[in-house]
């Protein structure tokens, strides 16, 4: 089936709406007065100058540009990375206990100083990727502290994995929500897995046996824990002994999992996990193919209820591109790369904000473009679909 989808246009393409559509509008919002990106855009176009800068946010913005470099070598995306270092390091990082605020006011100053181990991910996932492009001492140095203090403050020896937050000083806190939409539990798939992307980009350059060693054993918890062999979905929310606190699925997670669970095996380079993750990743993707829809996207996730949400959210359009292609690259599925292509037409010609720049949030359910929700925030960030970009232009080489 593979031979009738042009995988150069689909490459092209992808690698213009990285180039003139997503890298622009963030280089556009950088706050030059002071410091960092500006905290959000509402969905209308609207630029709040006055809006908290959240560490998710910069983190991910240090994570695009320094991939865009790296693959690219553009300088101008060099410029970009170094200035995103500079400022997740002096302005997030708490000299005093160390981790990252959460948010910070529009002038810099710290705002809200919970640790959330989430947010420390993204970190290590941003300043390893500076570190990969550059070989930056300081970007490596600060990765590798930022792992030792989720190793130290966040892993539960005792009933195992990882918790979602601490107080400033790392004590406990009563309230460990990642957002408002979250179920305030003690461990999450959602942080599970972006510790797990970052221990994967850590370990590519800081290949330490220790390190390694936490990455496979993410895995296994993913595989043990997290992920259900009888539905083929991943649980979503648990107490401190792993029982399941909600019965709802997220498609757009599944997809992602499928691919980040493969990459990590990959890198670890052990022949019998890798085994066990490529049976796993098969069987994730196909229960996220649960909410493929006949227009080639993914709707984001089946509640708890039975209601689903049809809103076409960018973050899983983004996700399923990359899983797709990833099944038909490592598990010679052809008939994944027509599912690649048809959500990336999908992309291309409804999310892609072609004359505003970047994407939209979503499509809703009539067809139109999410414009209550934000242009750029918290949580919209080019890191979903700058990623896309940049495996596809790999992948479809």
């Amino acid at each position: 089936m593979h031979s009738t989808i042009d995988t150069q246009r689909f490459r092209a393409e992808a690698e213009a709406v990285l180039h003139e559509n997503i890298l622009p509008f963030w280089i556009r919002l950088a706050d030059e007065t002071r410091g960092g990106w500006y905290g959000a855009v509402r969905g209308d176009g609207t630029l709040l100058r006055d809006a908290p800068k959240g560490a998710v946010l910069h983190a991910r913005i240090l994570w695009a540009f320094s991939a865009a470099y790296r693959t690219t070598g553009r300088p101008a995306y060099l410029a970009q990375a170094a200035r995103a270092e500079e400022y997740l390091l002096s302005r997030f990082y708490d000299r005093t206990y160390g981790g990252l605020y959460w948010s910070l006011a529009a002038d810099g100053t710290p705002l809200d100083t919970k640790k959330q181990f989430y947010a420390l991910g993204f970190a290590v996932y941003g300043l390893s990727e500076y570190a990969r492009a550059t070989g930056d001492a300081e970007a490596l140095e600060y990765a590798v502290r930022l792992y030792r203090q989720i190793e130290a403050h966040s892993f539960d020896p005792v009933r195992d994995g990882y918790i979602e937050a601490a107080a400033r000083d790392w004590s406990e806190l009563d309230d460990v929500r990642l957002s408002a939409k979250d179920a305030n539990e003690r461990k999450t798939m959602n942080t599970h897995l972006h510790i797990l992307e970052p221990y994967t980009n850590l370990y590519r350059v800081h290949r330490t046996e220790e390190l390694r060693a936490r990455l496979v054993h993410l895995i296994e918890l993913f595989l043990g824990r997290i992920w259900s062999p009888s539905t083929g979905h991943l649980g979503l929310f648990f107490d401190d002994d792993w029982h399941s606190r909600d019965a709802g699925v997220s498609y757009g997670h599944d997809i992602e999992a499928s691919w980040l669970l493969l990459e990590a095996a990959l890198e670890a380079g052990d022949a019998a996990l890798t085994a066990r993750v490529l049976d796993a990743a098969a069987r994730i993707a196909a229960a996220a193919g649960e909410g493929l829809q006949s227009d080639g996207s993914l709707i984001c996730e089946r509640r708890a209820d039975g209601t689903c949400d049809l809103e076409r959210h960018w973050w899983v359009q983004a996700e399923n591109v990359v899983g797709q292609l990833w099944l038909w690259r490592h598990h010679g599925d052809d008939t994944a790369l027509a599912r690649a292509a048809a959500c990336w037409s999908y992309i291309r010609d409804r999310l892609v904000d072609s004359a505003g720049g970047e994407w939209w949030w979503g499509i809703l359910s009539d067809g139109t473009p999410d414009r209550a929700n934000d242009k750029a925030g918290f949580w919209k960030c080019p890191y979903h679909n700058t990623r896309m970009c940049l495996e596809a232009m790999e992948l479809l080489e």
